[in-house]
């Protein structure tokens, strides 16, 4: 059956009451973002258990009867609750996550679990990502239910507390607790915006792989000067190895993704010009980001696969000695472009790492055993022309289609599982957010429109979805 032409809503009473919430709503992000519910550390496992307790408290009293921290064996709690009143009605699960990234070793401007605001941007950790995000939510059901005394959709929401770990648990949560998942659209709240002024949708996500590189040559350490020149510094072929896998620009040489020549071309509308870049990316000012060589900026990002060495065995200043070293390794984190196979691009690092090993080394391989989760959408249908109205009335435009360069589990999780329903990422993170590093903040006035595109977006799903 086709889903009924929308309906008009008197949305300017609700709109106005949008505006006027968000200082309140920004009182409680506050208040969540004061806890350091860090859920990579142990030592702050019950932080994280803490926080889940106060929002599911939260949730119950603004009307959520079943709101629950719930809490699997070996995992971290997940937040669910729902809102089902509105028989045949549609309902919409929103996501969002309560756990943060470490601080530990960063240099903040104010301290990172005390709020601060400066120059209209809030500054805590997971101020953007992603309590902003959640929380944007829970200021447009307060407001629909203080108008209006109902919502005009069914709801669910989850609040999960492992994502800032990779989401080891979320789908032992969707196989316990399926009841908690059931919705006709979903609203994934952990992405971008392009600009303050321009909303994100985004429709594409790179993977991530995992590969050790291990160079060995000798059993034993040995003394540089007695034996150097004669036998292999592995340190040595380790860099020549990894630096084969680049081309001049510095970017992965082979594969690359074909990308669709008109997609391309509507990218270049993507404000991502060498200032945007520099300031988002915090380049020194006597260093340009990498040539485009022809292509968007945001084709580089979003729609090519990178390699980063994020870690290595090569002697720190603390190890120093004229020696030659028995092996060398390296981690490298691996992006997969969408629409690229985990196994084309390994097969393509392998022989490129294994074809003639630099002074005859042993080189070893050894990939992340955990699919990529490259993830491409394709945006279609009612829903999404109801994202398009929603966010037209609080931004003033439809959102762009973007991607984001980086990985999210739980949306490959969310893909492959839930891939039927309309899937809707956004976020209130944008290019100056600095999310996972020291001084990560909120644009207020994107929390502003994003309060207010929630409050409308329940209206426009309500009118197009089955329920």
């Amino acid at each position: 059956m086709l889903a009924p032409e929308p309906m008009e809503h008197n949305l300017d009473p609700l709109v106005h009451a949008a505006e006027a919430a968000v200082p309140a709503a920004l009182a409680e992000l506050c208040a969540y973002l004061r806890v350091p519910a860090i859920s990579c550390d142990p030592a702050h496992a019950d932080d994280v258990r803490a926080l889940a307790a106060k929002v599911a408290a939260d949730l119950r009293t603004l009307g959520f009867e079943d709101a629950e921290a719930r809490e699997l064996d070996g995992a971290l709690p997940c937040v669910t609750a729902s809102w089902i009143r509105r028989p045949g009605a549609p309902t919409v699960l929103v996501y969002g996550h309560l756990d943060l990234q470490p601080t530990k070793g960063e240099t903040w401007t104010s301290p990172p679990h005390a709020p601060e605001v400066r120059d209209g941007r809030l500054y805590a950790r997971g101020a953007a990502d992603d309590m902003g995000g959640w929380v944007s939510h829970l200021a447009a059901i307060r407001v629909w239910l203080a108008e209006t005394g109902s919502l005009p959709c069914n709801l669910r929401l989850v609040i999960e507390g492992e994502e800032e770990i990779g989401s080891p648990n979320l789908e032992r949560y969707i196989d316990a607790f399926p009841e908690c998942f059931a919705a006709d659209a979903m609203v994934l709240t952990d992405c971008e915006n392009p600009s303050p002024e321009i909303p994100g949708l985004t429709v594409s996500l790179r993977g991530l792989l995992e590969l050790t590189l291990r160079c060995s040559a000798l059993e034993a350490d040995i003394h540089s000067g007695l034996w150097g020149g004669m036998v292999p510094d592995v340190s040595l072929a380790l860099m020549r190895l990894v630096s084969r896998l680049i081309d001049e620009d510095g970017r992965v040489r082979a594969p690359r993704s074909v990308v669709p020549e008109a997609w391309r071309q509507a990218a270049w509308d993507v404000p991502l010009g060498n200032e945007v870049i520099a300031a988002g990316a915090h380049l020194r000012p006597d260093v340009d980001p990498l040539p485009h060589r022809g292509a968007p900026p945001a084709e580089h990002l979003w729609r090519q696969p990178a390699v980063t060495v994020v870690a290595t065995t090569l002697p720190t200043r603390d190890m120093k000695k004229n020696a030659l070293r028995r092996s060398a390794e390296a981690v490298l984190s691996v992006r997969v472009a969408p629409g690229m196979a985990d196994a084309d691009l390994k097969a393509a690092f392998e022989a490129e790492l294994r074809r003639d090993p630099p002074a005859g080394v042993h080189v070893e391989l050894q990939w992340s055993a955990l699919p990529s989760g490259a993830w491409l959408y394709q945006p279609r249908g009612p829903a999404f022309e109801a994202v398009d109205r929603a966010y037209t009335r609080a931004w003033g435009r439809p959102p762009l289609r973007v991607g984001i360069g980086g990985s999210i589990p739980f949306v490959a999780l969310f893909g492959r599982r839930f891939g039927d329903l309309p899937l809707i990422l956004n976020g209130v993170i944008d290019p100056q957010t600095t999310a996972h590093g020291p001084d990560e903040s909120l644009h207020l006035d994107v929390f502003r429109k994003a309060v207010v595109a929630n409050v409308c977006l329940y209206a426009e799903l309500a009118d197009v979805l089955q329920g």
